[in-house]
This record gives C-alpha cells, sequence and structure tokens, in this order.
C-alpha cells in the first residue's frame, strides 16, 4: 500500500508540475491541447502506446490467452503494428499539413461541416465510454479483487467498485484539467514504463517457474487444458492446447476467430482505432514537425510487440503452471487469471505493490488520454463553433470545465460494463460496429479526390444506422441463426468487413450520384497517389527515414508471424 500511495502522489504531482511548466510557455490554447507542438517522436510513440493499454489490457488478454492461446487477442497487439505504419505514411503528414487541432476539424476542411460535427459527437462518446469507461471499470474490479474485498463490499456507503473508480477518476481528471496535453504526456510516459516493468515482473516470474521456454511447450502438448470439457460461450469445447502458442488460427480453433478474420476484419476497426480516433491522434498532432510525427507512430508499433509477451503470454503460463501442478486449483473464474498470479506468485511486500500500481498506471494514462482529447473537441468542435471569437484563454476554462464533466460522465457510464461476460468482447464489439464508417469516409478522404461530402455525411449517418443495428442483432443472437443456414461466418470482425465493403460502395455511389468540386484547402489534403507519401526526403537516410524504419517495423513483424505461425 506505501508503494501505491507513493506513486499516486506522485502521478499527480507530476502532472500537476507539468501544468506549472505548461504556464511559462506562450500559446494558451494551443499548449494546452497540444503541448505547444513541442512532442518529439519518443513522447510521441509512448504517449499513444499509454493511451492505448489500459487495466482490460492486462485482464482480458490474459483471460483469453488461458482460454484461448496466444492468438485469440495477441492478434489485436500485433495487428496494430500494421495501422501505425499506415499513420506514419499516410495519414500523420496530412493531419500536420492542415494544422487542424482536432480531426473533426480536418474532416470539415477535406468534407463540410456536417462530417465535422457528426465525428465530433461520436469522438465524444467513445472518449467517454470505449476509452474512460471501460478503464475505470476493469481497473476498480481488479483491485478490489487485488485487495480481497467483496464485490458486496461498501466504502463510505457505496459499492467498493463504484468507491475505486471514483477514486481513479477524481485523480485522473486533477492532473489532467491543471497541466492539459502537456500533463497527459509527461504522466503517460512515467506510467509506460512502471506498466512494462509490472507486466514483466509477472512474466519472468512464471516463465522461470514454468521451466522456460522449451518446457512450456512440452507441458501444453502433453496435458490437457484445465478447462478441459467445459462449456464456454455455450458449448462444450476440447482445448487443443498443443497450438495455444500459435496465433494463425483456424476456424475450428475454440476461440472461433479465424485468423482470415483478422486480416479482413482488423484494418478496418484498426484505421479508425489508430489512424482516426481523436484520443490516439492527438499525440500526432502535437508534434513539433512531420520527421516526428512519422517517427512517433513506429516506435509505438516497436512497443506494440510486447504486449503479446508480458500481457497476453502470462495467461498461457498460468496454463502450464496449473498442468504441471504448481498451483493446487486454477483461477476459478478465467477473468481472475491476472490478478490469481499476482496473489499467488508475488510475494506482498515489494513486486505485489508494484504490479497493482501498473494496474492504477494502465487506467490512469487511458482515461487522461482521453480526458484531454474530449475537452479539446469539446473546445474547438463545439464550443468556438458557437462562438467564434473566443480567446485561447476561455478555450482553455471551457477545456477544464468538459475535462471535469467528462469525469463524472465517465464514472457514471463505466459500470454498463458490468453486463458483459467478457469486458474485452464487449469492447471489441462496439468498436467494430462504430469503425467502419468512419475508416471509408477517412480512407477514400486522403486518396480519392472524387470523394463528395455529401455522400461522405451520407455515409457516416447511414453506416452508424447499420452499426447499432448489427450491435443489437447481435447481442439478441440473431447473427448466430443467421450463420447456422446461410454459412456465412458473421463473427463480429468479419461483420465489421461487410460493413466496410457496404460503406465503400454507398461513398462511391454516393459521389458519383453527388458530385463536388474539391475545395481549394482540401486540395492539399488528398494524396495524389498512394506513392506520393514515399517519396519524401524528411527525416535523413538511415535511422532518422521514416521509410527505412517503417520497412524495418513490417519485416519484423511478418518475421514474428512466421515463427509463431
Amino acid at each position: 500500500m506505501a508503494i501505491v500511495l507513493v506513486y499516486l502522489v506522485g502521478v499527480v504531482g507530476l502532472g500537476c508540475l507539468a501544468g506549472a511548466y505548461r504556464k511559462k510557455s506562450a500559446g494558451e490554447g494551443s499548449n494546452y491541447f497540444l503541448a505547444g507542438n513541442t512532442l518529439g517522436w519518443p513522447i510521441i510513440g509512448l504517449a499513444i502506446f499509454a493511451a492505448n493499454i489500459s487495466t482490460v489490457h492486462l485482464v482480458s488478454l490474459a483471460e483469453s490467452a488461458y482460454t484461448y492461446g496466444l492468438g485469440y487477442t495477441g492478434n489485436y497487439e500485433w495487428m496494430a503494428g500494421f495501422t501505425l505504419i499506415a499513420l506514419s505514411l499516410f495519414f500523420a503528414p496530412l493531419y500536420l499539413r492542415s494544422r487542424c487541432p482536432t480531426l473533426p476539424d480536418f474532416l470539415e476542411r477535406r468534407y463540410n461541416r456536417h462530417c465535422r460535427d457528426w465525428l465530433a459527437v461520436i469522438s465524444i462518446v467513445s472518449a467517454i465510454v470505449v476509452h474512460m469507461g471501460v478503464a475505470l471499470f476493469t481497473a476498480a474490479a481488479v483491485l478490489r479483487g487485488i485487495l480481497g474485498i467483496e464485490s458486496t463490499a461498501t466504502i463510505l456507503g457505496i459499492s467498493s467498485t463504484m468507491f475505486f473508480i471514483i477514486v481513479l477518476g477524481v485523480l485522473t481528471g486533477i492532473y489532467t484539467m491543471v497541466g492539459g496535453l502537456l500533463a497527459v504526456v509527461w504522466t503517460e510516459s512515467f506510467q509506460t514504463v512502471l506498466l512494462l516493468a509490472g507486466a514483466i515482473c509477472i512474466t519472468v516470474v512464471g516463465f522461470l517457474q514454468v521451466g522456460g521456454w522449451e518446457s512450456l511447450c512440452q507441458t501444453l502438448a502433453q496435458h490437457p487444458h484445465p478447462l478441459h470439457g467445459t462449456a464456454i460461450k455455450g458449448m462444450v469445447v476440447n482445448w487443443d492446447t498443443h497450438r495455444f502458442l500459435n496465433m494463425v488460427n483456424s476456424s475450428q480453433d475454440p476461440g472461433q476467430l479465424p485468423f482470415y478474420a483478422m486480416v479482413l476484419g482488423y484494418p478496418v476497426i484498426g484505421i479508425w482505432y489508430w489512424c482516426c480516433d481523436q484520443t490516439i491522434v492527438q499525440r500526432v498532432l502535437a508534434a513539433r514537425n512531420e520527421t516526428q510525427a512519422r517517427l512517433g507512430p513506429l516506435f509505438c508499433a516497436v512497443l506494440k510487440i510486447l504486449p503479446v509477451f508480458f500481457f497476453v503470454l502470462p495467461g498461457v503460463i498460468c496454463v502450464a503452471l496449473v498442468q504441471q501442478g504448481y498451483f493446487s486449483v486454477g483461477p476459478s473464474d478465467p477473468r481472475d487469471t491476472y490478478t490469481f498470479m499476482v496473489t499467488q506468485m508475488l510475494p506482498s511486500w515489494g513486486l505485489r505493490g508494484l504490479v497493482i500500481a501498473a494496474m492504477l498506471a494502465a487506467a490512469m494514462q487511458t482515461c487522461s488520454a482521453a480526458l484531454n482529447s474530449t475537452a479539446t473537441l469539446v473546445a474547438y468542435d463545439i464550443y468556438q463553433r458557437w462562438r467564434p471569437q473566443t480567446s485561447d484563454h476561455q478555450l482553455v476554462v471551457v477545456g477544464k470545465i468538459t475535462t471535469v464533466a467528462a469525469t463524472v460522465l465517465a464514472i457514471v457510464a463505466s459500470p454498463i460494463f458490468d453486463n458483459y461476460p467478457t469486458i474485452y468482447e464487449g469492447l471489441i464489439a462496439l468498436i467494430c460496429y462504430m469503425a467502419p464508417p468512419i475508416s471509408v469516409v477517412f480512407v477514400f478522404g486522403v486518396f480519392w479526390r472524387g470523394a463528395s461530402g455529401k455522400a461522405a455525411y451520407l455515409t457516416m449517418v447511414t453506416g452508424a444506422i447499420l452499426g447499432l443495428a448489427a450491435f443489437v442483432l447481435q447481442n439478441h443472437g440473431d447473427f448466430k441463426r443467421f450463420e447456422g443456414w446461410s454459412g456465412i461466418n458473421m463473427h463480429q470482425m468479419m461483420v465489421s468487413f461487410y460493413m466496410f465493403l457496404a460503406c465503400c460502395v454507398l461513398l462511391i455511389v454516393g459521389s458519383l450520384a453527388m458530385p463536388e468540386p474539391v475545395k481549394e484547402e482540401a486540395k492539399l489534403l488528398i494524396w495524389e497517389n498512394w506513392r506520393e507519401p514515399l517519396r519524401s526526403q524528411s527525416g535523413g537516410r538511415t535511422l532518422g527515414s521514416y521509410r527505412v524504419v517503417a520497412a524495418v517495423v513490417l519485416a519484423t513483424f511478418v518475421i514474428l508471424y512466421i515463427v509463431f505461425r
């Protein structure tokens, strides 16, 4: 508890210190929302990684690995590397060229005002629910489990889960409100190091106990899964644990997520999440020049190699340890895999406190990123649109008020994730049905001059309606019935791909039926062809060249998939 308290005081103090440093610089609005466009690639990469990784990764990645092996959730981590390369090569230069503070602003310059308004609302809801809500709820549940507090227990007259949600939300809101984006990236950089240190502790201890890689492989191949023959997702599954270290899954694997579904579906959600979501991309918008904006996402892509080994692999190690008899009995529920390993394998002094602090860091860094992006969206895309003459100081005041309001909304909204059997699956489902129309509008917007604003707006609205309908049908089981007699894979990743194709057709047909001339300000925001962004000479000829780094990163991920196929 002493380590946890030191962490909480330290991170809030660091955020407030960043706020004091920010006030010494000129350009109050730019400094508060975009850190004065001073960020270099190491900070950008760490901040993007931190904004993505939350407590749900620590909990749900280990849970899914314990149940299905590396491939089920590990692919979400490694596939991100390819979309981060796309952000670096194709999207980041145009964002920097436009000098827009938000992505809705970029969309207005490329299309029209209606597209901006629609994306602003979607982005605010996404930040509050998808980023903050799930992070707070998962962190509270994990803390309660590690500290041995029953779910029915109360603290100060409220449920223990809600108590932890409120504490984490308020502390994060304080330093985010005071320091702005600079506080967020400072604390995220520190928290990322702490998060990785805590995750490495679990992996290393488990790896040593299981006897190394060869022993892990032999154990998985020779012994049945601890849950062998039990029901999951309504079916009794016989786990084939010798494939638990494979990343390329077949349609017969227990996770029911074949690799082709990941290859087709992930780019759809990945382009939205990594290339078009304000919470993630705001760090790129704050880069000091194009080279830093390109290299930052590539550095993050390198970091995305680590979660498979430090967040996902512990779940597989836990399976092997149960098979070897290291634990007399495994976790009673796969959702408790990570907390089970923390409480059973780490001493109560030192290491356990470090891992708990790392879990807090995972939740708080995600929340702070989402809070700052929400404040930026409200200030620039809503308030300044309503009052164009608003000064920088007034925008900062609006941003601080928004931070407080968003914190309260996230605290209120977070318990809705208690309705899902697996938090990560619920999170992915929301993204799968939200992403397709936005991904289509951005991709066609930067690569096709013929994409018109009217067609883009029609695609975003119609796609949102399709996504809502798909989400409702999926939760009522109608997709499974359709899959049964049609033979068409209706996994949410494939549904996202089908929606993407439908939105592509809608945008193309709509643009041809409702053509519009390209606005003068939009001409700089469209590539003449896909090879154009690869011809830039910025950044030098060796490791300073984004093209060299992108090629190395791409080759690394290809090799990883070959090794773990």
